[in-house]
C-alpha cells in the first residue's frame, strides 16, 4: 500500500513537472524573477530634461595634433547657429593615458529628435562637409557614444579656470548599473566640497554597460588633495567597495587626466 502510495506521488510529480510554468507544482521550486517596472535609462536618468549627450573620442595623427585643434574650432563655431539644436560642452586634449587623443562631449536638448534634426541639417551644410573631409586626413581612428546624464550628478556648465579635467571611465558588469546609481546618488556628496564634480554620464548607444565620470581640478596638486580628503569621510570607504564589485575587471579603468582646448566654454582661458 506504501508503495503504490510512492509511485502515485512520483507520477503526480512528474506529471506537474513536465506541464510547463503555469503548473503550481513547478511554481513552488523554480524561481522567478519580477519583472523590471522600468528601464534603467528611465529610472537613472533626470526626469525634468530630455537631454541627451554624445562622446566623441579622436585618435590623431601625432604630426596633425596642431593642425586638428585649430580645424575643430571650425565645427564649434559651426554648431553656434542658433538653428542647431545641440551645444558644445567641451573639447579637450588628452594629457596623460591616450596620446594624441581629442574629446568632445555634446548636449543635444531634446534628445533623439534634436540629434535626429541636427545630423540631417549638418549632412546639408557644404562648409560641414568639406570640414569632415580635411579631418579624415588628420585620423587613425574614431569612436562615439550616446549617453544620458544620472540623476543626482549636476548639469555640466561653465566654470572658472584654468583647469584640468580627469574622464574615469567604467565597464560594468550587466545588470549592475542600477546598483552603480544607487551608491553614487549617496556617495557624490563626498566629491562636492570643492565643486570638482562636472558630470556623470552612462552610455546608451555604442558601447554598453559604460559608466564616465568628469571632474575638474586647478591642477594635479588639488587633484590629488581632494581624492585624499574623500577618504578621511565616513562613508566613502563603503562606497568604494560596492562599486568595486559592479565593475568588469577584465576591462581595466580608463584614467585620463585632459587639458581644454582654448574654445572650451569653461576653460577659462
Amino acid at each position: 500500500d506504501s508503495f503504490v502510495k510512492l509511485s502515485f506521488i512520483l507520477l503526480l510529480c512528474r506529471w506537474f513537472s513536465e506541464n510547463g510554468d503555469k503548473g503550481w507544482f513547478r511554481s513552488i521550486f523554480v524561481h522567478k524573477v519580477d519583472a523590471r517596472k522600468d528601464a534603467h535609462s528611465n529610472l537613472l536618468s533626470k526626469k525634468e530634461t530630455s537631454n541627451l549627450y554624445k562622446i566623441q573620442f579622436h585618435n590623431v595623427k601625432p604630426e596633425c595634433l596642431d593642425a586638428y585643434n585649430d580645424l575643430a574650432e571650425v565645427q564649434s563655431q559651426l554648431h553656434q547657429d542658433q538653428d542647431y539644436p545641440c551645444e558644445l560642452i567641451g573639447s579637450w586634449n588628452t594629457w596623460y593615458g591616450e596620446q594624441d587623443q581629442a574629446v568632445h562631449l555634446w548636449r543635444y536638448r531634446g534628445g533623439y529628435p534634436a540629434l535626429t534634426e541636427c545630423l540631417s541639417k549638418l549632412r546639408k551644410n557644404k562648409e560641414y562637409i568639406e570640414f569632415r573631409k580635411e579631418r579624415s586626413k588628420m585620423l587613425i581612428s574614431r569612436r562615439n557614444q550616446l549617453l544620458l546624464e544620472f540623476s543626482f550628478w549636476n548639469e555640466p556648465f561653465p566654470r572658472p579656470g584654468p583647469n584640468i579635467y580627469e574622464m574615469r571611465t567604467y565597464h560594468l558588469k550587466p545588470g549592475t548599473m542600477l546598483e552603480w546609481g544607487n551608491h553614487w546618488a549617496r556617495a557624490i556628496k563626498y566629491r562636492q566640497e570643492n565643486s570638482e564634480a562636472v558630470g556623470g554620464f552612462f552610455s546608451q548607444i555604442g558601447d554598453l554597460y559604460v559608466v564616465h565620470h568628469l571632474w575638474a581640478y586647478e591642477s594635479l596638486q588639488s587633484r590629488e588633495d581632494t581624492r585624499n580628503s574623500a577618504w578621511l569621510k565616513e562613508g566613502w570607504d563603503t562606497n568604494v567597495y560596492y562599486t568595486v564589485k559592479c565593475q568588469d575587471m577584465h576591462i581595466p579603468i580608463g584614467n585620463n587626466p585632459t587639458i581644454p582646448l582654448l574654445y572650451y566654454p569653461g576653460a577659462g582661458e
